[in-house]
């Protein structure tokens, strides 16, 4: 099955810092700084668990500080070329380094990061870095460059503003202004002749809104040609053989993909270059790339890019729609827009530059948010991005100093995001809104992957038949169908605060698309596990109950014989939290003892029983590590999710012998995490933290029969 990519972007310097000082402008040794290291397989494992397959690790690359690394034999930077006291990681310092904030052992940082990446992997996950192309620190020096690199800038000649043989601008017998003051105590910085600055200012007096802490690159293109811009990409430019050595150093490092920034100011035939280089070494390497023009995306899809974001599309028209400044039925237009590339483009509602959700700058409430989230991810088979700390509405509203209130979250200021802290690392202290919120992104994201339609899937827009009526509403409501075989979903969202009951016009033409027949389906809500009975008409009207901020996911199959999803029934009351706790321990004690799932199990509110067939009785340690291990995994908050699946589609591993004769062809599967997946028709909690905590009550053993007995109380 092919996997949709979902990326999950964090800046290691915030993720793991779990000081909670946050001071403004408040330095290393007041604020912290998260590590490396604390990303270890614990917090990795949650996040692929949400249902990410690719993490975005913003900053890695050694960039621009005022933190002194001197007695590590680190270049300093002036304080009047770095913004905040962290610093931008998008000034880099140099392209062979790892940043030293995020190390524990900065002089085997390096070491650090080819760790992670190892754990990563190891977790299922894979690993996107930033390739920052534009632009580097005023102050950029290589110290870790491999023998024989020659560093960027060391044979320029400063006397010439323009030579195809420079890494860089120049503006000669100039000095560089800076459009700041000078910190107190410091010398002032010096820079004669002035490098042009970034964004492609070509003079010595960056303002302070331009990126005067970085110096543009170049790339062969003479902006300033009397005649007007100029080419020059005969002989290759040094930078593009340097800049490709870069790439393929980092791809070295076992990496799976660049996200580059600000790929649109650097020339598209840099990157034909640059792709077909890597690639051919690299085959499954991936570049993302921040591309606003799309007059431009076709061009750098065409140079290698695999997917670009789809910012001034998309994102701003969801944004938009959940601001109440256009329709939903926007949707359309911005998908078909792109459609010949759909697949290429990267949607997302957050990522380090723009506002969070749920600040007072865009709509101040990330529940606001799920209609597009559950759009953006489930529409098409393209990638989808969540920003770290979207999944718990973070608001982005601190004054962290260089920063300031403005929405975002720093990446200038060493700073504790409360959200990432509670979330990540002390999950008993998110508030149930967040709790509730976060399982709404796994209970999704995870379907992205799990369901065979979205991530594989044709699509169908609904909207051109669904125009405004008494039963449905274009401006709040979308819908659109996914079809992957004989299993076809519904999707329906509302992005009103008010619950809508709507109805749903399936024209003709969706039939013959997908070969559907006119008939009577049952069909089950992935969200939230409801049935009901659907009539499949041509042009015929489907209703349902929306609630706020949210939608419907239901589910059908379209096979001729009436086989849905018809489950052997049973009598048992169950209560959710113990059931699912039953499932967690039988693979507790198969990991822990060898030994098979339970056969004899008595699950009950008040008290529950089950027993092994072990090959010792168990010890006293033994059996406090039962009762931590579980708690430890309920702690970890596994999502428990389900799927359906047909006898002749088991995953490896599963076993269903001990199904009843009668059970259906269809088979539903439960799983906790990548901890257990087994067949069960029962109720579940959504994630196991909301089992609450595990007590064992007391053990039996019998050594005639070597039964364990295991009685035990879930307190949720």
């Amino acid at each position: 099955m092919n996997k949709k990519i979902i990326v999950y972007q964090l800046l290691p310097r915030l993720f793991g810092n779990k000081n909670q000082t946050r001071k403004a402008n408040g330095s290393l040794l007041e604020n912290g700084v998260g590590k490396m290291n604390d990303l270890d397989t614990l917090h990795l494992r949650r996040i692929h668990d949400m249902g990410f397959t690719h993490v975005w690790l913003t900053g890695v690359i050694r960039h621009a500080t005022t933190t002194n690394y001197s007695q590590n034999g680190i270049p300093g930077q002036h304080a009047a070329v770095v913004k905040g006291l962290a610093g931008s990681p998008y000034a880099i310092t140099d392209y062979y380094d790892i940043d030293p904030d995020i190390a524990v052992d900065v002089d085997h940082r390096m070491e650090e990061f080819e760790k992670l990446v190892a754990r990563i992997h190891y977790v299922g996950m894979k690993v996107i870095i930033d390739f920052v192309p534009n632009h580097v620190a005023r102050e950029y020096h290589s110290i870790c460059c491999p023998a024989g690199v020659t560093d960027l800038g060391e044979e320029d000649d400063v006397n010439m503003h323009f030579s195809p043989r420079n890494n860089f601008y120049y503006c000669p017998g100039q000095p560089f202004v800076c459009p700041v003051p000078t910190p107190e105590g410091e010398e002032p910085y010096v820079e004669n002749p002035a490098k042009c600055t970034g964004n492609d200012r070509f003079d010595n007096r960056p303002g302070v809104g331009d990126w005067y802490e970085t110096v543009k690159l170049n790339y062969g293109v003479d902006y300033c040609d009397a005649g007007g811009r100029s080419y020059h990409y005969d002989p290759v430019p040094s930078t593009w053989t340097k800049m490709t050595d870069i790439l393929l150093y980092w791809a070295s490092k076992n990496i799976d993909g660049f996200r580059c920034d600000m790929a649109e100011m650097v020339p598209h035939q840099f990157w034909s270059y640059a792709t077909r280089i890597v690639k051919g070494r690299h085959p499954q390497m991936v570049f993302i790339g921040e591309v606003y023009d799309t007059e431009q995306y076709r061009t750098y899809v065409r140079s290698g890019f695999d997917y670009l974001y789809d910012k001034v599309g998309m994102y701003d028209c969801v944004r938009d729609i959940i601001c109440n400044r256009c329709p939903a039925s926007s949707i359309t237009y911005y998908w078909q827009n792109v459609s010949d590339i759909k697949e290429h483009m990267l949607y997302f509602l957050e990522n380090h530059d723009e506002q969070r959700i749920a600040s007072d700058f865009f709509c101040g409430d990330g529940r606001k948010a799920v209609p597009g989230m559950m759009v953006s991810a489930l529409m098409g088979c393209n990638p989808f991005m969540v920003y770290a700390g979207q999944e718990f509405g973070e608001r982005g509203m601190d004054a962290e100093g260089f920063s300031g209130c403005d929405g975002r979250t720093t990446i200038f200021d060493y700073w504790c995001v409360d959200t990432l802290r509670r979330g990540h690392y002390d999950r008993r202290l998110l508030s149930q809104e967040e709790k509730r919120l976060q399982a709404i992104y796994q209970r999704v994201l995870c379907m992205a992957n799990s369901e065979r339609a979205f991530c594989e899937g044709d699509f169908f827009d609904l909207m051109y038949v669904n125009p405004q009526s008494q039963s449905f509403n274009p401006r709040c409501h979308y819908a659109f169908l996914r079809k992957k075989d004989k299993e076809v979903i519904l999707v329906v969202v509302n992005f009103s605060e008010e619950a809508n009951h709507v109805g749903v016009t399936i024209p003709g033409h969706a039939f013959d698309y997908f070969k559907m027949p006119e008939r009577d389906v049952e069909a089950v809500d992935l969200l939230t596990d409801e049935r009901t009975t659907f009539n499949l008409k041509k042009d015929g009207v489907v209703e349902m109950d929306l609630p706020p901020y949210s939608g419907r996911i239901f589910k059908f199959s379209i096979q001729m014989e009436d086989k849905t999803y018809e489950l052997n029934a049973h009598n048992k009351e169950e209560f959710p939290p113990a059931h699912t706790a039953e499932h967690l321990l039988n693979q507790v004690m198969v990991r822990m003892f060898g030994c098979e799932r339970s056969k004899n199990a008595h699950i009950e509110r008040k008290k529950s029983k089950i027993s092994y067939v072990l090959d010792h009785k168990p010890t006293r340690q033994e059996e406090k590590a039962i009762a931590d291990k579980m708690n430890e995994l309920i702690a970890e908050d596994l999502p428990v999710t389900f799927e359906f699946v047909d006898r002749d589609h088991i995953p490896e591993g599963v076993k269903i012998d001990r199904l009843p004769e009668d059970a259906s062809e269809t088979i539903r599967l439960v799983r906790i995490g990548d901890f257990d997946v087994c067949p069960c028709i029962g109720k579940h909690v959504r994630s196991t933290s909301q089992i609450g905590r595990f007590e064992l009550l007391g053990t039996n053993w019998d050594g005639l029969t070597h039964s364990f007995r295991i009685r035990f109380k879930v307190i949720p």
